[in-house]
């Protein structure tokens, strides 16, 4: 009976995530009230409480389910490979995970372009520009060592270069969203990725 009963209470919450979903990218974050996620989940404003402290609780649980860009850029199951190729596949990952999946990007359209990162919002404001520092540091210490493994002298300093390869990342991603998805993110984003590697003086093919 427990077992059901906590069957039934997962299935709730995966509802209603998946209303929050929906309203939040109708409405934006702002406009949209916990009674409203309740309706369209069919539940009660009972229920959203149940399993959400407010509705920054539920947004952000409701991002948790995917992976961000950053959290994939910062994670270290890529560290068995060469920096130069660890910074590729890491970007190649987050390029195939959204390239062809709607729902990803209409959740990535909602983070990006329908919410105001003011009052109670503010804290996943600051959660996202701690995770985007540290995905361009790990970018600083991939491309350094990678110009040791390639007894290359950048152009300019170490931390210049990741920013601007986290500034293109960033940039091919909100291009893709506000655009709808209407150009192909794998192919696009890795050839501009690899230009600007080549740019930087790195052999792609080491």
């Amino acid at each position: 009976m427990a077992r059901r009963t906590k069957a039934e209470a997962d299935e709730t919450r995966t509802k209603l995530l998946d209303a929050a979903e929906e309203v939040f990218f109708e409405k934006g974050v702002s406009r949209t009230s916990l009674g409203d996620i309740a309706l369209r989940a069919g539940a009660t404003r009972g229920a959203v409480y149940w399993h959400f402290k407010d509705k920054v609780d539920v947004f952000s649980s409701m991002l948790a389910r995917i992976c961000m860009p950053f959290d994939e850029i910062c994670d270290d199951k890529y560290g068995e490979l060469p920096p130069l190729q660890r910074i590729r596949h890491s970007m190649l990952v987050v390029f195939e995970s959204m390239d062809g999946d709607e729902r990803r990007r209409k959740v990535f359209e909602t983070a990006l372009f329908k919410m105001e990162y003011v009052g109670e919002l503010e804290a996943v404001r600051e959660r996202h520009v701690e995770s985007a520092r540290l995905s361009q540091e790990k970018f600083t210490r991939d491309l350094i060592l990678a110009a040791e493994e390639q007894s290359l002298r950048l152009a300019v300093s170490p931390q210049e270069a990741a920013l601007g390869l986290h500034s293109l990342f960033v940039g091919l991603i909100h291009g893709w969203v506000l655009n709808q998805g209407s150009f192909p993110l794998v192919d696009v984003g890795m050839m501009s990725v690899e230009v600007y590697l080549s740019g930087l003086g790195f052999r792609l093919n080491s």
